[in-house]
């Protein structure tokens, strides 16, 4: 009878769990029906549109931002969800993160029918004008979100791993801005070709600042997909890991939430914060490797001890966490007299 009780107990536990992440509002339906628009034309672009850009087809780039801004814009709405008590302010912000959804998409699919970049891009009043847009829009879902994490640090919320999960995805998002910052700076090749006339229509007298890619140019040899280059360094790599590790939180949170169930709950919220700073430090690792100039994909000795060392770091606390569920659960309860 105990076991097939704690078996209902732990159905009737994931059906709650399942009816409070199961969230779905008026600006969560925008927010996909937008970004599900900005992608279906950014397909619609590759497979008709043969020209390319910075040495990928032009309609790549609008495609993974539809993709990438409307999953992060869901995950922020999602989170607001959590907030108890402050209501209008929650609907402010769930509808401003659609919005924002909106003028990335816009930013880049116009970027692209116009046959240009739509980042770094300062050689028109226009294209200046759609790049700070479109950062603008970033740094406040950015904003947003670490707004909701500190409203969500004043209430306790269940479960605590998952809402330790989602507290943690946004600092480690936070930390991640650090590689945007980098990109938007000038690179070497570009303030040395700037034009010095204080004329210069351009500000700082260069066209073009920032660039993704650290050593070559952008436009080199790039991974499928995501265009990581293959021959420098990438800002875009510790950005990528670092904003996603939000989605991998979460999801962690949700399905320890729901077992093993040897594991307590703190046990469970243990392993979220074993799995957080293991993303942010291989975060951190990935951006001293983009500042290197060297290739994701061709990590030198230094590299690769530093990812072997965070592996094996991670492997050992989390097993440290599993072992001591495991004694704990095997100790027996002290039988008090009487």
């Amino acid at each position: 009878m105990p076991r097939n009780g704690g078996l209902v107990m732990t159905v009737s536990g994931a059906r709650a769990l399942a009816r409070r992440v199961r969230v779905v509002n008026p600006p969560m339906i925008a927010t996909m029906v937008v970004a599900g628009l900005f992608l279906t034309a950014a397909l619609v672009g590759l497979a008709i549109d043969p020209r390319e850009l910075t040495g990928q087809p032009i309609w790549a780039k609008p495609a993974r931002f539809a993709f990438s801004f409307g999953l992060f814009g869901v995950t922020l709405i999602w989170l607001l969800s959590l907030v108890r008590g402050h209501d209008r302010a929650v609907r402010v912000m769930s509808w401003t993160a659609v919005v924002c959804v909106a003028l990335e998409g816009a930013g880049g699919t116009w970027a692209a029918a116009e046959g240009t970049t739509s980042h770094f891009n300062l050689t028109t009043t226009v294209t200046s004008t759609r790049i700070f847009v479109m950062l603008t829009a970033s740094l406040v879902l950015l904003g947003m979100g670490l707004a909701a994490v500190a409203l969500l640090l004043r209430e306790r919320v269940e479960p605590p791993a998952l809402a330790w999960a989602l507290r943690l995805g946004m600092v480690v998002i936070t930390v991640s801005m650090v590689a945007v910052y980098l990109m938007v700076q000038a690179t070497p090749a570009q303030e040395a070709a700037a034009d010095p006339r204080p004329d210069s229509p351009y500000l700082g007298g260069m066209p073009y600042i920032g660039a993704h890619t650290v050593g070559p140019p952008d436009g080199g040899p790039g991974m499928p997909i995501t265009n990581f280059s293959t021959v420098g360094g990438d800002w875009r790599v510790p950005h990528f890991f670092g904003v996603h590790s939000l989605q991998l939180l979460a999801l962690l949170g949700l399905l320890l939430t729901l077992g093993p169930r040897m594991l307590g709950e703190r046990h469970r919220t243990a392993l979220v914060w074993i799995a957080a700073a293991a993303c942010l430090a291989l975060t951190g690792i990935l951006t001293w490797q983009a500042h290197r100039g060297q290739p994701f994909t061709s990590p030198d000795t230094a590299t690769v001890t530093a990812l072997t060392a965070l592996g094996a770091a991670t492997v050992a606390f989390t097993a440290a966490v599993f072992l001591h569920a495991r004694v704990t659960r095997r100790r027996p309860t002290p039988q008090h007299p009487g």
